[in-house]
């Protein structure tokens, strides 16, 4: 018996997923995203997927290309007993070796199909758009004043020099610093570490991120550093 190409199988797949959504049997993935995070201090720049669905068996991402970007099948146990949450970092090369305007090609901006199906053989499609809005780099600082650490930015307006020029609107904030993390909202400019946290550091410089998180989900990372005596 003749194999249908992968091209075909997938198409076949998206358009019975598309069907039995448009008759209310599919339901929807809880989270489906797909993004760019770009760290400006490193100069790389990578695409993450985030999903959760309940008790999966298998997963396809398509992109806007009808392209398959992501495969993946439980087998055995997983099989059986389904997977729910999945997260997922692709490399990240750095610019001065990988050109941005070959790195973004790859991923082109457009809708791309969370395609899957539960243990009990339930339908599962969401779809998420990924653009390649990307923040320019906040400038970061941090004041030390004893037991006080204060950890400031600016506010992003632009994509960074040589991005595609699109609109830029902040969503919020992301701030690490060692094993502190806070999401704030887009009008936040700054931070002040817990005293108790500042106190739990040992003596040294210590490194911090903010990330700046765009609307449209992709992310740029500036690192800095502050020291503890």
């Amino acid at each position: 018996m003749k194999r249908l190409s992968r091209g075909l199988r997938v198409f076949l797949l998206g358009a019975v997923a598309v069907g039995l959504a448009a008759h209310g049997r599919a339901e929807q993935f809880s989270i489906a995203r797909i993004y760019i995070e770009y760290n400006a201090s490193g100069n790389d720049l990578g695409y993450h997927v985030s999903l959760d669905g309940e008790d999966w068996k298998t997963l396809k991402i398509v992109g806007p290309n009808a392209r398959t970007i992501f495969d993946v099948t439980g087998k055995a146990a997983y099989r059986d007993l389904g997977m729910t949450e999945l997260f997922f970092e692709g490399a990240e090369p750095n610019l001065a070796d990988f050109p941005l305007e070959d790195l973004l090609a790859l991923f082109p901006e457009g809708e791309y199909k969370f395609i899957g199906v539960t243990v009990d053989g339930v339908p599962l499609m969401s779809t998420a758009t990924l653009t390649h809005a990307v923040p320019e780099q906040p400038s970061v600082a941090a004041a030390v004043n004893g037991d006080s650490i204060v950890i400031s930015w600016s506010s992003p307006a632009c994509p960074p020099e040589g991005f595609p020029d699109r609109e830029i609107v902040i969503g919020g904030y992301q701030v690490l610093a060692d094993s502190f993390q806070v999401t704030l909202p887009a009008s936040a400019t700054q931070v002040t570490l817990p005293v108790e946290f500042v106190q739990s550091l040992a003596p040294g410089v210590h490194p911090f991120e903010v990330l700046a998180i765009e609307v449209g989900g992709n992310q740029t990372i500036t690192e800095g550093t502050y020291v503890t005596e």
